[in-house]
Formats: structure tokens, sequence, C-alpha cells
């Protein structure tokens, strides 16, 4: 379903290098694959597709059906990293860009802003409420300031039993803060599987809460990451995971490519670029090695990031998401004055123009010395979506263990929590508090 376009790297690489490169993403399957890497205790997401049962999907779908029932509009899904961004990357792909939803959801705890807050609580003054919280530990700071406030708000104006028909949480199946208050309260309650890491969970109810309340088919989107898994289990040169994994590391070792830029044509996909940037970020980023993941929407960004991609320092290559078709259909008109001068593309459609504009792009900046990489989908949809999800969790796996590094771990992100608690002042902090003061 997900197809890898290299020939945009061919004027850079040697075909002897990518072999070789190929043949060191195979032994980097074969670590994935045989489950003896590091990290393999959180190899869980490689079989969601297959093992997600009807049975959870229905249970999303009956809390989708209470709050319906209720006239719930507005559902506060909080949650941060990957508690969050898979679904939102679903839910922004597949919604009108422009009409309000029957059921609009929104995400909180991703943020300390306290202007957004107080805006989300403005929203909510005017809606029906509900909420989704998610995390494991219930203790993280961004999403437990979030879920006391809207909490709160809930309990307020609803009443505290029927808050507890009104409030979901997923998290562990056994411990942790939110756990026991989800035990305490009554609240429905999905478990986040102990061996699938954040950044992978968004096939878990994660994901699939959310996207089930937002209106959306989960059987299709778990449809084509099965179909997807199917292709990449296969051991093979020709296996799109193992191709994007060998040419990026080859990029990025021997020709000195730091950055790698995901770039999408279409805004629906802004958030995937979001979604993508945390998966490559925290599983390859540690150890002093690591691509960076960046991103620009085109054709909005050529007028602004554009001239650095152009002609700025040779430290990219470029990963493109190519859709194919579009889902709807907007055609040029002519007109009898013809002052914009654009009556040469009257009859064309405006998918033609967006094609040739990535055509050009991709012309230009290969000229100017920046490889690049297509990813392609025949469109947006719920099956696509859940193949190309699926394709760059295995792609990660695959190239993550071909660097030498541990894909499911991010020790460095405990770092600013220690620094913020202390200057927060939490309690048992009060030495690093002191430190902290010393050097600011």
């Amino acid at each position: 379903m997900v197809k890898v376009n290299l020939g945009g790297c061919d004027s850079f690489v040697k075909s002897a290098e990518y072999q070789s490169y190929v043949s060191k993403a195979l032994d980097a399957f074969d670590t994935l694959q045989g489950e003896k890497g590091a990290g393999n205790d959180f190899l869980g997401w490689k079989t969601l597709p297959v093992d997600i049962d009807e049975k959870l999907i229905r249970d999303c779908e009956a809390v989708r059906d209470c709050w319906k029932a209720k006239g719930v509009n507005l559902v506060i899904a909080i949650g941060i990293g990957g508690s969050y961004l898979g679904a939102k990357c679903a839910i922004e792909a597949l919604s009108h860009s422009f009409i309000e939803p029957e059921t609009k959801v929104v995400f909180a705890g991703n943020n300390l802003s306290e202007e957004y807050l107080a805006e989300l609580m403005d929203l909510a003054g005017k809606k029906n409420v509900a909420c989704i919280v998610i995390s494991k530990s219930g203790t993280t700071t961004e999403p437990a300031v979030a879920f006391r406030i809207v909490k709160e708000y809930i309990e307020k104006t609803y009443g505290k039993a029927e808050a507890s028909e009104r409030i979901v949480a997923i998290t562990d199946a056994r411990k942790g803060a939110l756990k026991t208050l989800a035990t305490q309260e009554g609240y429905k309650s999905f478990i986040v599987p102990d061996n699938v890491g954040g950044r992978y969970s968004v096939l878990t109810p994660v994901g699939l809460l959310p996207i089930v309340v937002a209106g959306f088919d989960v059987r299709a989107m778990l449809k084509g990451a099965a179909q997807e898994r199917e292709e990449l289990l296969v051991r093979s040169e020709d296996n799109a995971a193992v191709r994007y994994a060998a040419m990026r590391n080859l990029l990025h070792t021997e020709k000195g490519k730091a950055v790698e830029i995901l770039v999408t044509y279409n805004p629906k996909l802004t958030f995937l670029a979001e979604w993508w940037k945390q998966l490559y970020g925290e599983s390859e980023g540690k150890d002093g090695k690591g691509i960076y993941p960046a991103s620009v929407a085109n054709t909005a960004d050529l007028h602004s990031m554009g001239q650095f991609i152009q002609e700025g320092s040779r430290i990219m290559f470029e990963t493109v998401i190519n859709v194919v078709n579009a889902n709807r259909s907007v055609v040029i008109g002519s007109d009898g004055q013809n002052l914009d001068q654009l009556n040469y593309l009257a009859g064309q459609h405006v998918n033609h123009c967006n094609a040739m504009a990535q055509l050009g792009t991709k012309i230009a900046h290969i000229d100017g010395g920046v490889p690049q990489m297509e990813v392609s989908i025949d469109r947006i949809n719920e099956e696509n979506l859940g193949a190309i999800f699926y394709f760059f969790e295995f792609a990660c796996g695959v190239s993550a263990y071909l660097l030498g590094i541990n894909p499911f771990n991010q020790p460095g992100v405990e770092a600013y929590k220690k620094n913020m608690f202390a200057l927060l002042r939490k309690p048992g902090y009060e030495a690093q508090t002191e430190a902290i003061l010393k050097r600011i």
C-alpha cells in the first residue's frame, strides 16, 4: 500500500553504496523480527493490526454512542506526545477542513499555556462536554494540570455522578495515579499495553478511542495497517521499510546529511509530520547519534523555507509524502479579462497544479544538492493512514537498529522534568532546587 521511490537520490549515491546499506538494513530487519535487540520488551506494536479484537472496537463505539445520547458535542482528549499526536494526525487528516463536525474532538495537556487552557474552557462553556484522559502514570505535569482543570469543570457543571460517565481514562492496567482515580470514581477505562511505547501507540486505545469518537472508521485503519504489515514482514531487498531505512542511513552516514525534512503537499497531513517527528526524534536521537527530523508544509513553505532548502547549508535530504489522488474535485475556470493570466490553466484540476508544483520542486531541489525520497499513498483515507502509520513505525525500528540505537527508550526526556519539578518546588526536589537557583 505504501510505495517508496528512491529515484531522487540516484545522482547522490552509487549503486554499490546503496546495496551495502540494503545489506545492513536487512541485518537490522532480522534484529527487529528476531526480537533480540535492545528494547525488545516494547515490540507489542508489531502485531497490533492483527491483535486488536472486535470487542475493544465495540467498547470504543459504546463510549461514542453513550456520549451521543447525552448530546455531547465536544470531547476534550488530554495527553502529550504519543498520547495525542497519532489521534490528532488521523482526525486532522480525515476531517473537513472548515465545517465543524457533530462531535468535535480537541486536544489538551500537550502544553502549559494558560491562555490555551483558558480559551479551551471558554469553548467548553458553550458546549456539551466529555473527556478522554490518556496517561500511564497520571502524574505527567502537562496532562495532569489540564485534567485537574477539566475534571473540576465537568464535576461542577454536570455533577460528580454524571462526571463519572463523561470521563474515560486510558491508562496502566494495574498501577499509577490515574488508574487509582479511575477505579475510585468509576470511570470507564481502557488499557495502555505494557509492551507498547507511547510513540508507537496510535493503534491502541490511545489513538483508536479519540478517532472513533470523532466519527471515523478504525476497522478500516487497522485493515490498512494489517495489509502493510503483511508486506513489510517479507524479508526482501524490495521491502519498502528496508529501502527507506537503508537510504536515509546512507545519506546520513556517508553523505553527511544531518537533517531529514518530511515534506507534505496537503495541509491535512501537517500533523502526520508532527507525529513522525516524535517517532523518529525520540527513537533515534540518543547516544550522540540520529538524524534530526524536521518538516515543511508545501506549497506554503516554499515561500518561507524554500530558499534555505534550495541554497542553504547542504545538511539535509527530503522525504516527500506523495498523495496520488485527491478525494475532492475543483476545476479552475476561465475568466474573460484574464488579469491574473491564469487562463492557460482553465479546465485543469487544482490537484494537477499541486502535482506539477511538487515535481518542479523535486527537480529544483535535486539540482540544488538535496536528495529526495518519496513515500506514496493512493489517497487520504483510514486504510492508507493505518498503512503509513505502520510503515513508518516498522521502518523506524529497522533504521534505529541500523544506527546501533535502541528505538524504544527515551532517557533524555526526563532531564527537563527534573529541572522543572525543582523550579516548581515539588516536594522531594529541594536539593535540586538549590543547585539550580545557584546556576541561574
